[in-house]
């Protein structure tokens, strides 16, 4: 069997209108899903979007416990030195996080080549829509709406790709919660899979294609 050289997506108008077809290169947009690629490139990102600023008081940091509670003997209770004491309730913290905590993680760029193209290969299969241009004269929000409204991407969670992210574009999407826009090279295996939809333009493929092959 014939190994396939391209993929063909239609391409729309903001209207929502077919306008053209467009031939994507099959090792990019057509390979079989890699899961574990998938599955480590998403680790990496989550665990490198953790900031690992969480911090616990240790004993000499908590305030009070100068003064010993109560004589060392005759009261009939343990001996205790100071409030501060982690057996005590308000003191200080034993084995907490003390603020620099480090949860990076990496992964080579081989493999991370590999799970762009397994997710891209899965939304081209299920959800992308490939629009000639987002072009916006004005700032307005429900001409924003409206492009999706027209293209049926307007009740989902929704990744934007373009090549520039222009003003308008930006400050018309900003008020639309389950947007996200990013370019080309910002586009990552987490956002492809979390998304519903993924509006990408015909300039924008294409540079991802570059990218990829």
């Amino acid at each position: 069997m014939a190994e396939k050289k391209s993929v063909s997506v239609k391409v729309y108008n903001q209207a929502g209108e077919e306008v053209s077809k467009l031939a994507l290169d099959a090792k990019v947009f057509g390979v079989e899903p890699n899961n574990q690629a998938m599955f480590d490139a998403v680790q990496v990102y989550q665990a490198n979007s953790r900031q690992g600023t969480a911090k616990t008081k240790v004993r000499h940091e908590v305030s009070g416990g100068g003064k010993k509670p109560w004589r060392q003997k005759g009261t009939g209770r343990a001996r205790a030195g100071s409030s501060r004491s982690p057996i005590w309730v308000g003191g200080g913290t034993v084995f907490g996080p003390v603020g620099n905590q480090n949860w990076k993680l990496s992964q080579n760029k081989e493999e991370h080549r590999v799970a762009l193209r397994s997710a891209l290969s899965l939304k081209v299969k299920e959800c992308l829509v490939v629009v000639d241009e987002l072009k916006f004269e004005e700032i307005k929000t429900k001409n924003f709406v409206k492009v999706l409204e027209n293209l049926h991407l307007d009740s989902a969670k929704l990744l934007v790709v373009d090549e520039e992210l222009s003003d308008n574009l930006v400050k018309s999407a900003d008020n639309v919660g389950f947007v996200k826009l990013v370019v080309p090279g910002n586009v990552s295996v987490y956002d492809l899979l979390n998304a519903d939809g993924l509006l990408i333009t015909k300039n924008a493929i294409k540079k991802l294609e570059e990218a990829l092959k």
